[in-house]
């Protein structure tokens, strides 16, 4: 079921102004979403409940609370990148690992930027992980003549590599090595991108306008994206200044 704007969220086309800044940002995605068919609204609603259990203000939760119902939450399963990494470190040991990933040998044959990005919690030491790091971005500007089931390695594993190493750097708040990341990515202009880089930058709110106007398709991929990256903020908080 569809409702209204909550109380003092922002008009269309304003930002959303620091106080309440989640839940603006929450109503401007949902704003989105109820564009989009009926179907397409009810899967994306999964997506909005998590998010919305993490909002303070008592009439935001109760707007929520009273729009999902009994919407569940999607649930993690295995972390098999994680599962994956740790087992290779485990029987090669750290520096044949990182060998391995350079050469693109198993298990890092496939999914090789987010195993190794998978691995980047699992370095050793401080001065290994910014090794990590390093060579990822390496490896994303290094061309690769391999190719599987016909597609050159560097059709896609470029843009995988940058989409890995942005994530990170939002994470650990370096703002010029997201830049860098980010133009390895397939689309740097994305919301999903926009709103991490302002995780970082402060005033997320700014985006608010381009969330509630949508792509102009009924595809769900626009609220997929301000989900993801507004829920960054959300989890994480925005960096220190």
């Amino acid at each position: 079921m569809a409702f209204g704007p909550l109380a003092g969220a922002s008009a269309q086309g304003a930002a959303c102004p620091a106080k309440n800044e989640a839940a603006c940002m929450l109503e401007a995605a949902w704003t989105a979403a109820e564009a989009l068919p009926e179907k397409k609204q009810a899967r994306l609603e999964p997506l909005f409940a998590p998010l919305a259990l993490k909002l303070t203000d008592p009439k935001a939760r109760a707007v929520w609370d009273a729009r999902l119902g009994e919407t569940g939450i999607d649930v993690a399963g295995a972390d098999y990148l994680r599962q994956t990494a740790e087992t290779a470190i485990r029987e090669y040991g750290w520096e044949t690992f990182l060998q391995r990933a350079r050469d693109g040998l198993a298990p890092l044959h496939m999914g090789r930027p987010e195993i190794m990005g998978a691995a980047i919690d699992l370095a050793p030491d401080t001065k290994q992980r910014a090794r990590l790091i390093e060579m990822m971005f390496s490896l994303a500007g290094t061309p690769d003549s391999r190719k599987i089931s016909g597609i050159s390695v560097n059709a896609f594993e470029r843009a995988d590599f940058g989409h890995v190493l942005a994530e990170r750097m939002m994470r650990d708040c370096r703002l010029a090595e997201f830049d860098r990341a980010l133009a390895l990515t397939a689309a740097p202009q994305s919301l999903r991108y926009a709103l991490w880089r302002a995780r970082i930058t402060g005033g997320a709110g700014a985006l608010a306008p381009d969330i509630r106007a949508g792509d102009g398709t009924d595809d769900t991929s626009h609220v997929r994206q301000a989900l993801e990256g507004y829920g960054a903020v959300m989890a994480l908080g925005y960096c220190p200044k």
